[in-house]
């Protein structure tokens, strides 16, 4: 579904330095596919940037949560974050402030969305959705965020709580009415607020209720995620019963393997990457635990980084055996993500 005010914002973002940036990222990742040799022009379109690393809940499947870091944690600083972006900025379409941990819990994350903002950048975060008290619901409207996805895996408390422990369904909800609220109060149609429903199987017979709420309370949009489960292959009690919500499927000998087939191409590694709280850049989303270091800022630039060694070494591993890199193996590159 088209939803027209979010489009046009974020065509509204778009420049020509950032159209032929894309075209040229987009043209060496398909001559990358046709030749089997790692191409890489250009700089990325987008970033996931890391506010924080501390989580107030404890979801399984999540290294935050389950407080399993082996990497240093901390909260993202403004000053750091600010010169990443003026770095950036001219040829950066859209940024996600999110990478693990929750967002609201940096003390400054608003601060920065507001500064990206002002920078042209549309941007998105995604929150459990249990700091968006009034005050906080206005200040994300003042603060110019585009989108904000809010997690809500379940329409009663004894259903959320079994993959968002220590969760509170209600607080969640009573969140998501502050920010219409605060929306409506101030006049703004930003941020689009969309509730992500991460599909398992003890609420995969709750997602018409999920629906029904939203509209209740004014949300703009409902998107339905499939997990990604760590530990898959003798199957698991997350994985969903109905196949069209889950990223594996059963491989006839009793074990469960990925949907997808293993090609040796990435999108991702050519458009974007993630940035953590302490300035490692890292090929992907799913490398949380940040083992594939690919430069550090605080070191060197951005550029020098993207074109050094370690990338290169990283883009030519690829190319030649996905199947080889750990964090590749348990990848949605070709799987349907969102149901």
């Amino acid at each position: 579904m088209l939803y027209i005010h979010d489009t046009r914002r974020f065509l509204s973002k778009i420049t020509l330095a950032k159209i032929f940036n894309m075209a040229k990222v987009w043209s060496s990742f398909q001559i990358t596919k046709w030749t089997g040799r790692p191409i890489q022009w250009g700089v990325p379109v987008t970033i996931s940037i890391e506010p924080t690393t501390a989580c107030n809940l404890r979801c399984p499947e999540c290294p935050s949560g389950l407080r399993s870091f082996s990497r240093e944690t901390g909260n993202l600083r403004e000053d750091f974050f600010r010169t990443v972006i003026d770095d950036m900025h001219h040829r950066l379409i859209y940024l996600i402030f999110y990478f693990q941990g929750e967002p609201y819990i940096n003390p400054k994350f608003l601060d920065m969305v507001r500064y990206a903002h002002d920078k042209g950048i549309y941007t998105i975060t995604s929150t459990n959705g249990h700091f968006l008290h009034p005050e906080n619901a206005r200040k994300t409207v003042a603060s110019g965020l585009d989108r904000i996805l809010i997690s809500i895996d379940g329409s009663t408390q004894e259903v959320y709580e079994q993959y968002r422990k220590e969760g509170t369904l209600e607080t969640v909800l009573e969140g998501a009415r502050n920010l219409v609220k605060a929306r409506q109060e101030a006049g703004s149609s930003t941020p689009h607020i969309v509730f992500q429903m991460l599909v398992v199987r003890p609420n995969e017979n709750q997602i018409e209720d999920v629906r029904r709420l939203a509209k209740e309370i004014g949300v703009d949009e409902v998107k339905l995620k499939t997990a990604q489960i760590y530990d898959y292959t003798q199957g698991h009690d997350l994985i969903p019963l109905q196949s069209q919500y889950s990223r594996y499927t059963p491989a006839g000998d009793g074990t469960w393997k990925l949907k997808n087939k293993m090609l040796n191409q990435c999108w991702k590694l050519w458009h974007a990457c993630v940035i953590t709280w302490d300035g490692i850049v890292v090929p992907c989303c799913f490398d949380k635990d940040a083992i594939h270091r690919l430069g550090d800022l605080r070191q060197k630039s951005f550029q020098d980084i993207w074109t050094g060694e370690a990338y290169t070494h990283f883009r030519n591993q690829l190319v030649k055996g996905r199947e080889h890199i750990d964090i590749c193996t348990n990848c949605t590159e070709g799987c349907k993500v969102w149901a």
